[in-house]
């Protein structure tokens, strides 16, 4: 019997997620179709409990509704519990249970780059639901945090929870500052140039070491990362995140490895069309 997935957000006729997801189900042989859908945010509700009555076996949720979706749902793994954001949804025996696989996802796709966490600094630059789950995860891996958000308040608060966990985390003003002399990684998770608008300030001044990570995929390359290229930085889009993100919801969902280069180069193929 066909299983169906999709992934869920507003926009989303952006995402390349069914392109990923429908090549690893023809590659292994599942019987499974992904799709996506948008929903607006006064919405979400009817949506959550539309794709269960429907028989969805799971879903992948982008923004903005990664936080807003966890009242709605039934249970949360910690890994959602700790990030306060669910990317991906899994029904089991009728519940439906929340996920997070954007921390681990972006640790994956750095790890080669970055040659090591433990000690090295990164600045994330937003605090929202992606913004959650990448933190996180960099804490457990022993990097001191450096968080800039334009609502400052959510800034503290997502350093109070890695500090209350053992982590080091501070916050600051959604600017440039001295952070820019000495990051090792610094990463751009907000929605600012996925419609090519310019990023509010320069990073004029940055560590030439840096790898300089934007989580948005299309374009490929936003202002952003144009402008830290320019500067001398290593810079990378959130083409590999999206992959490994994806490959842990398909392995949450289905259990066993999820069929990588396949997926990869459907990704690959998915956004040149788009290109």
């Amino acid at each position: 019997m066909e299983k169906h997935y999709a992934v869920i957000g507003d926009p989303i006729q952006h995402s390349l997620s069914p392109d990923m997801h429908n090549a690893g189900y023809q590659a292994l042989g599942v019987d499974a179709f992904y799709q996506r859908f948008q929903v607006k945010a006064d919405r979400l509700g009817e949506a959550v409990q539309g794709l269960h009555a429907l028989g969805f076996s799971g879903w992948n949720v982008t923004l903005p509704h990664k936080e807003a979706i966890l009242a709605l749902l039934d249970t949360l793994t910690p890994q959602a519990e700790r990030a306060g954001a669910v990317n991906t949804v899994k029904i089991h025996e009728g519940q439906m249970i929340g996920h997070n696989t954007d921390g681990d996802g972006f640790v994956r796709s750095v790890q080669e780059e970055l040659n090591g966490f433990q000690g090295k600094k990164a600045v994330l630059l937003g605090a929202g639901g992606a913004g959650k789950g990448i933190a996180l995860a960099l804490a457990e891996q022993g990097m001191k945090l450096h968080i800039l958000n334009r609502t400052p308040e959510k800034a503290n608060e997502l350093a109070r929870i890695i500090q209350r966990e053992g982590g080091m985390a501070t916050a600051g003003e959604f600017a440039p500052g001295d952070w820019l002399k000495d990051v090792d990684l610094l990463v751009q998770t907000t929605s600012i140039g996925l419609h090519k608008e310019p990023f509010p300030f320069s990073l004029e001044g940055i560590s030439k070491q840096a790898l300089v990570v934007d989580i948005i995929f299309n374009p490929m390359e936003t202002l952003f990362l144009i402008e830290a290229k320019q500067l001398g930085c290593r810079t990378q889009n959130g083409l590999r995140m999206l992959l490994y993100q994806g490959a842990l919801a398909w392995e949450f969902w289905f259990g066993g490895q999820a069929p990588i280069e396949e997926m990869r180069q459907a990704l690959k193929h998915g956004l040149a069309e788009r290109v």
